[in-house]
């Protein structure tokens, strides 16, 4: 059911659900994403036949149709939200938002219904630990509100999860490029060396960088900065979360570096990139 923001008297339409039966889904006025993390089921979800196999994810819309056909030990999490929890401003002013209010866009096509679209998400091994702790932290936020930024983190974490499935779903050739970038999106918000990149691609520093350059267009170190910047745009535009913590989040040490590098890639600071991103989209 929809939560009371015990700090700031309003309603947030988001639940978690840790474990869910599968059986009931979707949930009426809600985007799910459902981590499934044991067990197996065999279905249709728009009359697309699908087998599911732990540890998997599901991106899910109310019209979903939806239907079991065979399941065994099965056991799940997941995470519902209303469409509007995705706008960039507090759930207090909604009353007064502009249609055309910033709304948070990772991982959108999941819940799309326009075909091709991807039936299951496309899940690793590498990224799942990662997905699995950041829904874990996502599902303690919703319980525990610990202070006033709650939902804010919560955005957060909803970014993170989309953001690496959208990467992880996109059309690549298996390669040591590949191994890197998959990487980096499971753990920007790390320390990361370039001898961490190296051991990953099982490369040296030189033949790494000529296949990131060829590939991206920079280095891998230079991929991971633009990276950060790009995720900590996302953050800047959709949360309220302070420049720390959003250097924090993006793997910068301490919220100057994060400042400085901002400014001198972007060509403005983050505060006024935050400012403009939201006036520019009320403005359309």
């Amino acid at each position: 059911m929809p939560l009371l923001d015990r700090y700031k008297n309003r309603i947030v339409n988001i639940e978690f659900v840790p474990m869910e039966e599968v059986t009931r889904l979707p949930y009426p006025e809600r985007r799910s994403l459902v981590l499934i993390t044991s067990g197996s089921l065999q279905g249709t979800l728009n009359d697309h036949p699908i087998t599911i196999e732990a540890p998997a994810i599901l991106c899910l819309v109310e019209s979903d149709d939806w239907k079991i056909t065979e399941m065994q030990g099965i056991a799940a999490q997941s995470f519902h939200f209303h469409p509007e929890f995705l706008r960039s401003v507090r759930v207090a002013e909604t009353e007064d938002l502009f249609p055309s209010a910033p709304s948070i866009q990772t991982g959108r096509s999941f819940f799309q219904r326009v075909e091709p679209y991807p039936i299951i998400p496309r899940m690793t091994s590498q990224a799942y630990p990662h997905i699995f702790e950041w829904f874990f932290v996502l599902g303690m936020e919703v319980m525990a509100q610990s202070d006033e930024r709650w939902a804010c983190r919560i955005k957060k974490y909803l970014i993170q999860i989309l953001g690496l499935l959208e990467e992880l779903n996109q059309i690549r050739e298996p390669s040591p490029v590949d191994q890197v970038l998959e990487f980096i999106h499971a753990n920007y918000s790390r320390k990361i060396t370039l001898g961490d990149l190296t051991q990953a691609a099982h490369l040296n520093r030189v033949s790494l960088n000529k296949l990131f350059q060829a590939r991206c267009g920079s280095t891998a170190m230079g991929y991971l900065l633009s990276y950060r910047l790009k995720v900590a745009c996302e953050l800047l535009t959709h949360t309220d979360m302070n420049l720390n913590d959003i250097a924090r989040a993006t793997g910068f040490e301490y919220d100057t570096y994060f400042i400085r590098q901002f400014t001198s890639k972007k060509g403005i600071s983050p505060t006024t990139y935050r400012n403009t991103s939201r006036h520019f989209s009320n403005a359309q």
